[in-house]
């Protein structure tokens, strides 16, 4: 096409259309050749990574016919991936794409170009859900369509009736402005499309078309549940919340949610009673907790040392465990977990360890945090429920018995078998989390396939396995990965240590298999419960979660465990508070400015090119 002035590019996005790609080419040139000057052009077949005889019939027709351009991808790009590639590489100054099943009539392609080629649109599209429009479309994709489109009407505030439709056309300059933003790259991209276009205020055509659906159309799991809600999610958060979480909101959040929760704890328990139990504490065993949950931070030192001498950086123990102290202490003083990224502005501050390694350890650390403590939690469920189907005395009529008798009776024990079942799931999660990571084939690219096979699952299980490379930066190493994993349950063990003697000295009468598991049980989703960044270190989430679960699962009374579960925490906290101060007196380090560095560093990080360090 060079040396011809080319106004208008369609781009035709193919997968396996071998049957009816050389029709859809044709058909297009015949329809554009109606109304648009000889030359002014052409089409671009943008086949996303087919593998059947789509990419040599597309060869041919672009060697047969100089208004044709194929771009191959050797691996699946997704439907907005497949576009960027060939608009980018388009010479139009007005860009179309429609759908290669031809699904809208052709009698619109001259109202959907001219409406941008004109100038008097930025961006058109067309409808199936507009006055006018004839489309028959099967009753489960009519309610889909239905209801995708009032979701992304209400919640992204768009003015559109129709947003998927695949009959588009746009102004570069302005797609391309657009495109600056949008970050999907597969089926919701025509969706962030026109949502990002009309928060920029450009001009947009919607009219109706007759529409037939060709094929069959299938509801996809990933795609069309986990996907496109997601997306509607990240999106809403994105333009309504996002912008409004400054720190000043989210300190004044925390402290709103704290005081409803005491508001609260007041109107519903006993508050009176709960103050009287924390009086009558033995401190000998609060004290002794204190320090069996202070012995666990040189673990974590230590294992954080692991980690990074996998990334081949070496440091002492004792400095780690001051930057994991501060790191800490951040979380606790400030929202939404902001003391995360402090540990790598830290340890960069202060021994010239990259921003990229920093926040690479942090996320193995977490990593293993979570895994260790959803196999903690899944293993005590799974116990709980085996104990409660058999008929040994001690465990079953202490959780499962009568509620006269202080257990939980039918209901609860139906409740222990579904918790067994959430238990073991969660495991078998786990066990191929790291058996992918362990392993040389990709298991969770295997798993997601056999549940999508849309390029939609490619995305997911990506997500997932940046999710398991972290495991694999330590998992290549066995031993390694042993010294990390056994370092990650010794600090998750002596965590719920601490819990147990904090219970035992409520003065609690229970068995001891018992207390056992409902406290590694408790501790354990406490825990998960904190990751949620809803408030300052998880104030709230872990005692509402702790308290739930022994007062359900005991005949501890809610006043007991809601008193044991603040002194826990408040152990765990003083602890945590007391040496992240000593660590930033030694380290000479400010946390405010942590924060507020480790902010702007993680954006950098996350934009840094991969090295072979």
């Amino acid at each position: 096409m060079s040396g011809r002035a080319v106004e208008v590019s369609v781009v035709l996005p193919a997968y396996n259309e071998e049957a009816t790609i050389e029709h859809t080419v044709e058909t297009t040139l015949e329809t554009l050749a109606s109304f648009l000057p000889s030359g002014s052009f052409e089409v671009l077949v943008a086949e996303d990574g087919c593998d059947d005889r789509t990419p040599e019939i597309a060869d041919r027709m672009a060697a047969d016919d100089d208004r044709v351009r194929h771009f191959h991808s050797d691996e699946r790009l997704g439907r907005g991936g497949a576009l960027n590639h060939a608009f980018e590489a388009a010479d139009g100054e007005t860009l179309v794409y429609f759908d290669t099943d031809l699904a809208t009539d052709m009698k619109h392609l001259e109202e959907l170009v001219e409406s941008v080629r004109s100038g008097e649109y930025d961006f058109a599209t067309g409808s199936r859900w507009m006055p006018g429009e004839e489309a028959s479309r099967p009753a489960k994709r009519d309610f889909a369509s239905r209801g995708f489109n009032g979701l992304t009407r209400t919640f992204l505030r768009s003015d559109l009736r129709d947003h998927q439709c695949g009959f588009k056309a746009f102004d570069r300059a302005a797609l391309f402005d657009v495109l600056a933003h949008v970050e999907d790259e597969h089926w919701f991209w025509d969706t962030e499309v026109l949502v990002r276009a009309q928060r920029k205020g450009y001009d947009i055509k919607e009219f109706a078309v007759d529409w037939t659906p060709k094929g069959d159309t299938k509801v996809d799991l990933v795609r069309d549940v986990f996907g496109m809600g997601s997306q509607i999610l990240r999106c809403w958060w994105e333009f309504s919340v996002q912008p409004r979480i400054t720190r000043r909101v989210s300190i004044t959040a925390g402290i709103a949610m704290t005081l409803v929760a005491i508001v609260l704890m007041g109107e519903y328990l006993p508050l009176g009673q709960v103050l009287e139990h924390m009086q009558a504490a033995d401190p000998m065993l609060v004290g002794l907790s204190a320090l069996v949950y202070l012995v666990s931070w040189p673990l974590r030192g230590r294992r954080y040392k692991d980690i990074l001498e996998e990334l081949d950086y070496t440091e002492t123990t004792g400095f780690l465990t001051g930057a994991i102290f501060i790191s800490q202490t951040g979380n606790l003083v400030f929202p939404a977990r902001l003391g995360d990224g402090v540990r790598a502005y830290v340890v960069k501050a202060r021994r010239a360890i990259p921003y990229p390694t920093g926040f690479a350890s942090l996320a193995v650390e977490r990593v293993f945090d979570l895994l260790t403590i959803t196999v903690l939690a899944g293993v005590v469920l799974v116990g709980l429920a085996l104990t409660g189907v058999t008929s040994i005395a001690g465990l079953q009529s202490t959780i499962v018995g009568s509620p006269s008798a202080g257990g939980v009776g039918d209901s609860g024990q139906t409740a222990i078998y579904v918790a067994g079942g959430v238990g073991l799931a969660a495991i078998l999660a786990v066990g191929v989390i790291v058996a992918s990571a362990r392993s040389d084939r990709n298991l969770v690219r295997e798993v997601v396939s056999r549940m999508s096979n849309d390029s939609y699952a490619e995305y997911v299980a990506r997500v997932i396995e940046r999710f398991t490379g972290d495991v694999q930066t330590v998992a290549g190493n066995r031993s390694a990965f042993l010294t990390v994993g056994g370092s990650s349950l010794a600090i998750w063990t002596l965590d719920v240590i601490t819990a147990l003697l904090v219970l035992a000295a409520f003065d609690v009468s229970l068995p001891v298999v018992t207390m056992v598991a409902v406290g590694f049980f408790a501790v354990s989703v406490g825990n998960l419960a904190k990751v949620l960044p809803l408030s300052p270190g998880g104030i709230g989430l872990y005692e509402g979660a702790f308290t739930l679960l022994v007062a359900g699962l005991t005949p501890i009374g809610a006043s007991v465990a809601l008193a044991a579960a603040i002194v826990d925490h408040a152990v765990k906290n003083v602890v945590t508070l007391a040496g992240g101060v000593v660590s930033m007196l030694v380290l000479n380090v400010s946390l405010t400015e942590a924060v507020e560095q480790s902010k702007d560093a993680q954006v950098d990080a996350e934009t840094a090119e991969p090295t072979d360090d």
